[in-house]
């Protein structure tokens, strides 16, 4: 019998190539998305389910629709950047409402049916939980809060059968990096003069060091697989660094000495 999954944010990148993969592997896929153009883009093998996780009606009409359920991949999020000294309060909450909040609402609803069947949680981190990067304040922090929430669901579920995973991408070549070019200058002009005033070169530099990063960075694929064998193991791993750099980067956060980290992650951005 085939083992039921729901991913989230299927609509492009990581959630895309992640549900592909999965109904190839024999899964009955039931895909995440905010638009029906979406759904129907991934093709006849995948179930498409308009989902929103910040919205509480949406989750629920989904698991009415589920059923059963063998895993949830936790992949919908969205990337907030800027100066946190200019970021709008609105930007920073909806950060919070899509990556923490709504993964963990989501995973509320889901875990009666997970519980039943013994399945398996699956969570798509960042290794920006462990090194944050300057203008990088609302989305890494945000992966952090999932690391440490993941962290303590693990343990929770252990009892009852229930897997925990977390997956920690890297540098990973999605169209959200291709997409963060064009929004430069509108979260420029969210920072008012004074705040385009004090941060806006070094934000520009930023951002165009961190899209040449991207840009050679790690297929996708290479965190579907990871999904996928967390999915599949008998044991699968607590963690998974995937894609170009992660473990090198999640090693600098655990070991290197702050003032010298930030000096290293100045310098590799052109802000030193």
């Amino acid at each position: 019998m085939s083992k039921t999954v729901l991913v989230t944010g299927s609509s492009t990148g990581i959630g895309r190539a992640t549900a592909l993969l999965l109904a190839r592997e024999g899964f009955t896929v039931h895909a995440g998305v905010r638009k029906e153009a979406d759904g129907e883009a991934l093709g006849s093998g995948v179930t498409p389910i308009i989902l929103d996780v910040t919205d509480p009606g949406q989750i629920a009409d989904a698991a009415e629709r589920l059923g059963h359920l063998d895993a949830l991949v936790n992949n919908a999020g969205i990337g907030v950047t800027g100066p946190l000294e200019c970021v709008p309060m609105d930007a920073l909450r909806r950060q919070y409402e899509v990556n923490v909040f709504g993964q963990v609402a989501i995973t509320q609803v889901m875990l009666p049916k997970l519980r039943a069947s013994k399945g398996r949680v699956v969570t798509v981190g960042s290794v920006g939980s462990w090194i944050t990067l300057p203008f990088g304040g609302p989305l890494c922090s945000s992966k952090h809060a999932i690391r440490s929430l993941n962290d303590a669901l693990r343990m929770e579920l252990k009892p009852y059968g229930v897997a925990a995973v977390l997956i920690e991408p890297g540098s990973i070549h999605t169209d959200a990096v291709d997409k963060l070019e064009g929004e430069v200058e509108p979260r420029l002009a969210s920072l008012g003069p004074e705040g385009r005033r004090l941060y806006g070169a070094a934000y520009r530099t930023m951002v165009a060091s961190g899209l040449k990063e991207e840009r050679s960075g790690s297929s996708p694929d290479v965190v579907a697989r990871a999904v996928l064998h967390a999915l599949t193991a008998r044991k699968p791993r607590s963690r998974y660094p995937v894609g170009k750099k992660s473990r090198l980067m999640s090693t600098l956060g655990r070991v290197v000495p702050q003032y010298t980290l930030d000096r290293l992650r100045l310098r590799a951005l052109g802000l030193s």
